[in-house]
């Protein structure tokens, strides 16, 4: 009884992700839109920050919920698995209970790690061996794995297992690569229709578009990935050391294959100047461990360029760390201020960072839409572009 209840709701919300289309940009491929969830509706285009290991780094959930408000949040399904693991998260009743988050949540498939994990593990065709980074301990993740571990976290988007590729990749193994991907792609699929759901909600598939920054593979793979009908689309394997010029021109050659009607999403992306360069380009979803990384080291993103807060030259700055209202800890404190924070290696720089650049980020893509929706995208981003180039 209890299989024939899953199938039955499968059968009900097997497609309860709703994608509505709201406007394009006259003079770019921009597009606004709606992504609806079980959690809750997201406005595209966003960016989602990065939750790791059940918690975006450096920030507290109340600031989290209240002052960023994101519309979605990642978590990464390699990290997860190994601390606190599928049984604690099954226990809790999910991610979503366990990290005491209720929108959307999005999970990688662990596919990147086979990138970063290059000296500890092995590809086959079955899948992927590796290493913890933790305890040395040898792991094993297949597609079908990686599906069923994603059941078990519970994110409402989940994505398929591939291989990232690196940069520089030679043809050859970047086709070869492709490939497997296409073909782990179609066990992965099996696999999420086949699998239970474990909570009472859906939790819908995103295919990943690969082929290094070789425009024929990535034509040949994104054409592969449309065809599968799945109500999403996601670019993989950018971002990865190339030249961004060759990103914007890989990501312009897939979306002009992806299916309108579709969300897009741009996976490890990016810079906010990046950002804003994919969106022109057709791009609905980003996400990047940047903006907290980089407060950590006490680089800021405003949308006057880019600051080291580290630097001497803010010792006696006593203006707000930013004036543009997106962040209310930017009128709280000063550029002096937290520099003595970072020079004296306090926590609550690192905190005041992270809280700055998540905030900018969110308020960049809220902004865009805003100009999407208006009609006005094209001329704002090329502005913005020239007034975020400096550092300063």
């Amino acid at each position: 009884m209890r299989r024939l209840y899953y199938l039955f709701m499968r059968t009900l919300s097997l497609h309860s992700m709703k994608f509505t289309l709201l406007a394009n940009d006259p003079s770019t491929a921009a597009r606004a839109a709606t992504l609806t969830t079980d959690h809750g509706t997201i406005e595209t285009p966003i960016f989602m920050p990065v939750g790791t290991a059940a918690t975006v780094k450096g920030i507290h959930q109340r600031e989290l919920k209240n002052d960023i408000k994101p519309d979605i949040i990642l978590g990464n399904t390699y990290h997860l698995y190994l601390r606190p693991g599928t049984k604690i998260l099954e226990e809790a009743g999910g991610l979503h209970k366990f990290m005491g988050w209720q929108g959307p949540i999005l999970t990688d498939s662990g596919g990147y790690q086979v990138y970063s994990l290059s000296a500890n593990r092995k590809i086959k065709e079955e899948g992927v061996k590796f290493k913890s980074h933790i305890d040395g301990s040898y792991h094993v993740f297949t597609p079908e794995r990686a599906i069923k571990i994603q059941r078990s976290i519970g994110a409402d988007i989940i994505m398929a297992f591939d291989e990232c590729t690196p940069y520089p990749c030679d043809y050859r193994y970047a086709k070869t690569s492709m490939e497997r991907t296409h073909r782990w792609l179609k066990r992965c699929i099996e696999a999420h229709q086949s699998l239970p759901m474990s909570y009472d909600y859906e939790q819908t598939l995103f295919p990943i578009v690969q082929g290094s920054t070789y425009a024929d593979l990535r034509k040949i793979s994104a054409e592969f990935i449309a065809a599968q009908d799945l109500p999403a689309n996601a670019i993989g394997g950018l971002s990865v050391g190339e030249p961004a010029e060759e990103m914007y021109a890989m990501t312009d050659e897939v979306c002009a294959v992806l299916p309108e009607d579709k969300p897009r999403y741009l996976m490890g992306v990016g810079t906010p100047i990046n950002l804003l360069e994919n969106i022109a380009l057709g791009v609905d979803m980003f996400d990047c461990v940047l903006p907290t990384r980089n407060a950590r080291n006490g680089m800021l993103f405003t949308a006057e360029g880019t600051i080291n807060i580290k630097n001497k030259k803010w010792e006696n700055d006593f203006s707000p760390i930013d004036s543009s209202g997106y962040c209310y800890a930017d009128t709280d404190y000063s550029k002096a201020y937290l520099r003595h924070l970072f020079t004296v290696n306090e926590m609550l720089g690192k905190q005041i960072a992270t809280l700055h650049n998540l905030s900018f980020y969110l308020w960049l893509v809220r902004e865009a839409r805003k100009h999407i929706l208006a009609g006005t995208f094209g001329s704002w981003k090329n502005k913005m572009v020239r007034q975020m180039e400096p550092r300063l």
